[in-house]
């Protein structure tokens, strides 16, 4: 997910024109921005949208649920729980023992509707707690895909300033190394200057650096600046492959540490090469 558009469940007129969007996923939302009294209806709305065919569009399915100390966080999951939804979002994670909660309901849901395929979980990183325990929650269960980091949430209550690069590049990287001791993606939060697309460039880039894997979006002229910083440049990808041309080469005669591109190639950068040239593929950059 390089992009992922928050779009309120409770505004279905948004839900075409976001599934038409660049975004590779559309996250619909039935917390912060459903009123309280419209969360009924939001919900509605979302098993409306969901009895149709969404795969022409292409998009993975995001639902961001409320917290599961919510009068809503149950029956938020029994209501978009489908075939139509790849991955929930759970808000305001502290405590492993949530998403395995989570995790069981998920499983029980599936097998009553006959899915086959099991929807991810996609952790919110957004307390202090959370932040110190966000290993543990990365690896607390298999179908943990992902942590988000939820900056306002995090922030604002310390009377951390939202933009300060210290803080927020501290929060990063241990996001990173947490989602990286899991294996899992990790993905960067909003930025909610809508008017300053150099300044949400310069954000989405600082994540990228850390190997974030993709960043939120709040409107939509900001996801074509997502999908461009979470690309692989073409030089990158050129290099990647001439790194796994020359690994096959290599290794052929039994040599573990090689030059490429006047770069001491060996074990690690032959992995980071492997990932660029898939994401490649993926994103159709290469055959």
């Amino acid at each position: 997910m390089r992009s992922k558009l928050f779009v309120p469940a409770s505004r279905p007129a948004l839900f075409t024109k976001a599934l038409a969007s660049a975004a590779d996923a559309i996250s619909f939302d039935l917390e912060d921005a459903v009123e309280e009294n419209s969360k009924p209806a939001a919900r509605t709305a979302l098993q409306t949208l969901f009895k149709d065919d969404l795969s022409a569009h292409h998009k993975l399915i995001v639902v961001r649920i409320n917290a599961i100390d919510t009068p809503h966080c149950l029956v938020d999951l029994d209501a978009v729980v489908c075939s139509a939804t790849h991955t929930v979002n759970i808000p305001m994670v502290e405590d492993p023992d949530t998403i395995r909660a989570i995790a069981v309901e998920l499983e029980r849901l599936e097998r009553a509707r006959g899915l086959t395929r099991p929807i991810g979980i996609l952790v919110n990183i957004e307390s202090p707690k959370g932040l110190r325990r966000a290993a543990e929650l990365a690896c607390a269960h298999p179908r943990v895909v992902g942590l988000q980091i939820g900056f306002g949430d995090l922030l604002a209550p310390l009377g951390i300033v939202s933009c300060e690069p210290a803080a927020l590049q501290a929060v990063r990287v241990a996001v990173r190394f947490a989602a990286g001791e899991a294996g899992i993606h990790a993905y960067d939060g909003a930025f909610v200057d809508i008017a300053n697309p150099e300044a949400f460039k310069l954000d989405a880039q600082a994540a990228q650096r850390l190997g974030f894997s993709g960043k939120s979006c709040i409107h939509p002229t900001q996801i074509a600046l997502a999908n461009e910083v979470f690309r692989p440049s073409d030089a990158a990808i050129a290099h990647a492959v001439r790194v796994l041309e020359a690994t096959r080469q290599k290794l052929a005669e039994g040599v573990g540490a090689f030059v490429v591109d006047g770069r001491l190639i060996d074990g690690p950068f032959i992995t980071e090469a492997e990932h660029t040239v898939a994401l490649a593929r993926r994103l159709g950059l290469l055959t």
